[in-house]
């Protein structure tokens, strides 16, 4: 072994380096196909630790290599298709191959949108200049300025001269109080804070009402968010379903498709003292005492008028570069099975938290696995690291790699483990499908917590939330919606912090993360380790550790409250039975698992038993994929966890019944059960086609899992 290596090794690892050849060894017989059991139960008798635990032994020191990284990655502002994205591209590129990994690059040419003219001012009610707003963001001090101005991206040129209302968060109940005051905002500008959910709805919904152009304030701290505002989905606007290669079909900017994707008015950030002056220059009814909270004027009313707003905005649209980069390390037995872990690296900013801590955190499991791999170890599915661009112009980067390679993916891809923003504040979160919240669990038991000593992950996580709680993937902010919601991919996002002041703003910076987010670098660590042992148990166990039994409970979860929400719907009830059948194959699969993972691991018969068993663990998932998508939101293919189109649904869960609900306002009531009621068919359906799976057999049509009796005809 180089002497390079043993440096890099903590204090005390001689032993492992031992252990290692042992297993270097087990491995040569393996390739060989020669009998190795008994080596095997020799090499485990001597205490040779298994891939966690060698992992995990590489955490000296970790997290000065990672604060190391993180100040070379937001060094400088890194927005996409721009040409200082290079720097953190090399970055990561060098440090993959410095861990001798197969290193890959893939290019796309999306259509990216940019900021060109803008101005902002105050007019007098016979149209005169009262005052000229700054479009600037206060909190970035940086002379001469380096970061892109605050704007939305995708949203289109226009102009305006007309009355302000404000409409405090912009959501519809924000707007049905204006209405009891006699206000509405037809051909006038809406002023929003932020908070009302995702942007592009907001401004979606002040379009409907008859805006004419948005403002949405930033916070009181000086940063101002900027952030896509590109609708239906993820990916490149001009090539929805097929990658943005150089070559590649685009759809006309009229075509309908197309159209639909960006919002019909023009839309701007700016800062809450720009916001404020606007504010106290309203009359109209007085702001209501629920708004006033935070919002740091003492004068002024929700408007119209009487001053006007003068806004203009020109989008600069053009065709750029980007680049999604992959470390690549083959499995010895399963090398067509593919354990995928994924982050951005591009940021609006300097990108410290959004995403460049777990850009870093990534980078530090590279090292790690790189230290494995000198040293004998191979995973027996194969890893592939993936280091994202374009992400904050709408996942494009993972979105294009996913649609480039769905068929691929659809057979091989065991799951996709996502970390965006690793640290942004204090606590644990996560999201997950179903059925991997066991083994995510488990891995939190293997990890010190950051913040508190003597304890784990999971005992903090826990009495955080008064008992585990895992989010369920609706929404569509990250890397992992294309993974999960249009290819059907098992998936993970795990971060440390519920929300981040600074999100997209001047904020976002190294400074910030040394001095407030995480000064000891300790959350990044346990993010790092966290993400590594998921990994690792997905790759190298020889049973795939998915609990289908837990997905069937989430679903009759889910079943309960939608039931609850629609006053125990004959419709809903339908599907009980379905979720009972899945809930037995789940059971059926967890005996077989256990049979199988007490076999001999070389035996050919039994190799030939799991491979059959994981890969029906691993489409299950598919099965909740409807081949047309969602109506009339076609990319969307996930019958459980895609999200709704009302961004402000009550529902985070069967998108196709919450899409059937929110559209029903207009319909009878009959109409409007039967609308329902076919949406639930299609979950019933996916379920059953998930049970079969399981199985590993096709339905049967006398099968109890025949529940139409249960719907009146």
């Amino acid at each position: 072994m180089p002497d390079s290596v043993l440096a890099r090794l903590p204090p005390g690892s001689l032993r492992f380096v031992i252990a290692f050849g042992v297993l270097l060894l087990v491995s040569l017989l393996v390739l060989l196909r020669r009998p190795a059991g008994p080596l095997v139960r020799a090499a485990a008798a001597a205490g040779v630790p298994d891939p966690a635990a060698l992992f995990l032994s590489l955490s000296a020191g970790a997290n000065a290599s990672i604060k190391a990284d993180l100040r070379a990655l937001t060094a400088g502002p890194h927005l996409a298709g721009t040409p200082p994205a290079a720097g953190p591209a090399a970055h990561v590129l060098d440090r993959l191959r410095a861990a001798g990994l197969q290193t890959l690059t893939r290019e796309y040419s999306p259509l990216l949108s940019y900021p060109g003219n803008a101005s902002l001012a105050l007019l007098r009610p016979d149209g005169s200049l009262l005052a000229r707003l700054s479009l600037d963001e206060p909190a970035d001090e940086a002379r001469p300025r380096r970061l892109v101005a605050p704007y939305h991206a995708y949203a289109p040129s226009g102009g305006a001269v007309a009355e302000a209302v404000f409409v405090n968060l912009g959501r519809e109940e924000d707007y049905a109080a204006l209405e009891r005051l006699g206000v509405g905002v037809r051909g006038r500008v809406a002023v929003a804070r932020r908070g009302g959910g995702y942007r592009g709805g907001v401004v979606t919904r002040a379009a409907e009402k008859g805006a004419v152009a948005v403002l949405i304030a930033g916070r009181e701290d000086g940063g101002v968010e900027r952030g896509v505002v590109l609708l239906g989905g993820p990916g490149d606007p001009l090539t929805p379903g097929w990658a943005a290669t150089g070559g590649a079909e685009r759809l006309a900017f009229d075509d309908e498709a197309v159209k639909r994707r960006f919002p019909k008015i023009p839309s701007m950030p700016v800062s809450a003292e720009t916001a404020e002056e606007i504010i106290r220059s309203l009359g109209g009814p007085a702001i209501p005492a629920k708004w006033q909270d935070g919002l740091g004027v003492d004068a002024g009313g929700v408007g119209p008028g009487p001053t006007l707003v003068n806004f203009t905005y020109q989008e600069d649209r053009k065709f750029e570069t980007i680049q999604d980069i992959f470390g690549v390390i083959k499995g010895s037995e399963e090398p067509d099975r593919y354990v995928i872990l994924g982050n951005h690296r591009d940021a609006w900013t300097y990108g410290a938290v959004d995403p460049n801590s777990g850009t870093a955190s990534l980078l530090d499991i590279v090292r790690r696995l790189g230290i494995m791999l000198q040293s004998g170890w191979r995973p027996r599915r194969s890893i592939i690291l993936c280091s994202w661009d374009a992400e904050e112009f709408g996942m494009i980067g993972s979105t294009e790699w996913v649609e480039e390679n769905l068929a691929d993916l659809h057979s091989k891809a065991v799951a996709y483990l996502n970390v965006d923003c690793a640290v942004q504040g204090v606590g644990f979160f996560a999201g997950s499908t179903p059925q991997l919240d066991k083994l995510l669990v488990d891995v939190t038991r293997q990890v010190k917590d950051p913040d508190v000593t003597g304890k784990m992950v999971h005992d903090t996580w826990s009495e955080m939330n008064g008992g585990i709680s895992i989010e369920r993937l609706a929404r569509t902010d990250s890397d992992f919606a294309p993974f999960l919601h249009h290819a059907g991919i098992p998936s993970v996002d795990l971060y440390y912090g519920n929300e981040f002041p600074g999100y997209h703003t001047a904020l976002d910076s190294y400074s910030w993360m040394e001095k407030h987010g995480d000064p000891l670098f300790l959350r990044h660590l346990a993010i790092t380790e966290i993400w590594g042992l998921l990994a690792l148990h997905l790759a190298d166990d020889p049973v795939l550790p998915f609990d289908y039994q837990v997905y069937a409970k989430q679903l009759q979860e889910h079943t309960n409250a939608l039931s609850a929400l629609m006053s125990n719907s004959q419709a809903v009830n339908l599907m009980n039975g379905f979720i009972n059948d899945l809930s037995g194959a789940a059971m059926e699969v967890l005996k077989e698992g256990k049979k199988l993972q007490q076999l001999d691991l070389y035996d050919e018969n039994a190799r030939m038993r799991r491979r059959l068993l994981n890969d029906r663990l691993l489409l299950a998932e598919r099965s909740f994929l409807q081949a047309e998508g969602l109506q009339g939101r076609g990319w969307f293919k996930h019958l459980l966890y895609s999200p709704p189109e009302d961004y402000e649904s009550k529902l985070s869960f069967f998108p196709g019944i919450a899409d059937a609900i929110s559209r029903s306002g207009n319909l009878s009531a009959e109409e409007r059960e039967a609308s329902i009621q076919h949406e639930v068919w299609k979950v019933s359906r996916a379920i059953q086609r998930a049970a079969s799976v399981l199985r590993g057999e096709f339905s049967r049509q006398n099968d109890p899992s025949n529940f139409s009796s249960l719907v009146t005809p």
